[in-house]
């Protein structure tokens, strides 16, 4: 298990973090590697379920201790690899560290800042707009174009392209 002594805070440019969520009382060993701890791009953070994290925790829909989470602050994901220090410090060398976003602008790709900058100068009642229809697109449109496209895959291909 990674190794932490408490909550490690880097500078505000950290792009990715790996936290370890965890019930204290329960077998929670968790401890920061030491070449994490002065890192300006990426935390390992030891949260308390129980007391001060459990917000965050509720945030997460964390049932289970320990867990383990990644990513991006604001979307983490469930890590599902291996819990041995040497492989949770392989995935963080490997997979943590700085991704092009709004406070990375020079990371992206230059048609990804392009949208990143128009969508930064919209408001923030007009951006949650347009992700309400690009959702709504998803959850009406791609359902209906899976059913079409099985149906042409297991009728011989449907019409053809030009």
């Amino acid at each position: 298990m990674c190794e932490c002594d408490g909550l490690v805070r880097p500078s505000s440019r950290i792009a990715h973090l790996l936290v370890l969520l965890c019930c204290r009382g329960a077998a929670c060993d968790s401890k920061c590697t030491p070449h994490l701890q002065d890192s300006t791009t990426s935390l390992v953070a030891d949260v308390d379920c129980t007391a001060e994290g459990k917000e965050l925790c509720t945030k997460h829909n964390i049932r289970g201790y320990p867990t383990i989470m990644y990513g991006d602050p604001d979307d983490l994901q469930n890590y599902k690899g291996g819990r041995t220090f040497d492989d949770l410090k392989k995935f963080a060398e490997e997979n943590l560290g700085p991704q092009c976003g709004p406070t990375n602008l020079d990371l992206c790709s230059a048609d990804v800042k392009e949208k990143l900058e128009k969508f930064m100068a919209m408001s923030a009642g007009k951006l949650e707009g347009k992700v309400r229809n690009a959702l709504k697109i998803v959850a009406e449109d791609v359902p209906l174009m899976k059913k079409v496209l099985a149906f042409m895959q297991k009728d011989g291909g449907g019409k053809t392209e030009l």
